[in-house]
């Protein structure tokens, strides 16, 4: 597996974007419909993050800082984007992204990483459960669903 840092408009970015798109519609009926900017995940205030297996795009996280409001804190870090390809899951992927966002989130100084999902995804909650993470209270764009939960880890 192959781990690169991707701008977020590149093609193999904008291809995983539409696939996780496509997948949060199948689950819950609509695309997620967070504003995100482009420029939110550029150095230093941001990352994305793309796996490779064989050289063929399978999964992509990334980050973006955030330094408040309540219940976010100064050095937060959103994850956002965390996506594996059908053919992929099971393979270790999304450990491997989450671990290096957690990373690259550090070592830009960021202190706790936070991340907001949904009832409907249980994969990604039980990875997010086993790396540490554990449930705080709502926030973005979907703090008010109830089918939204959302979670925390400190980093240093």
């Amino acid at each position: 597996m192959d781990i690169r840092v991707l701008p977020f408009d590149h093609p193999d970015a904008v291809k995983l974007l539409a696939e996780a798109q496509i997948e949060l519609a199948a689950r819950y009926g609509s695309e997620d419909e967070t504003p995100m900017d482009g420029s939110q995940f550029a150095s230093p205030k941001g990352l994305f993050l793309a796996a490779y297996l064989d050289d063929v795009p399978v999964g992509s996280g990334a980050w973006r800082a955030h330094d408040g409001p309540d219940p976010l804190l100064p050095g937060d870090a959103e994850i956002k984007r965390m996506f594996v390809m059908t053919s992929a899951r099971g393979r270790g992927v999304g450990r491997a992204i989450l671990a290096d966002l957690e990373r690259t989130a550090a070592e830009a100084g960021r202190l706790r990483m936070v991340l907001e999902t949904g009832h409907r995804q249980p994969e990604a909650i039980a990875l997010y459960v086993s790396a540490g993470y554990r449930e705080m209270p709502g926030f973005g764009y979907y703090k008010d669903e109830p089918e939204s939960i959302c979670f925390g880890k400190p980093l240093v």
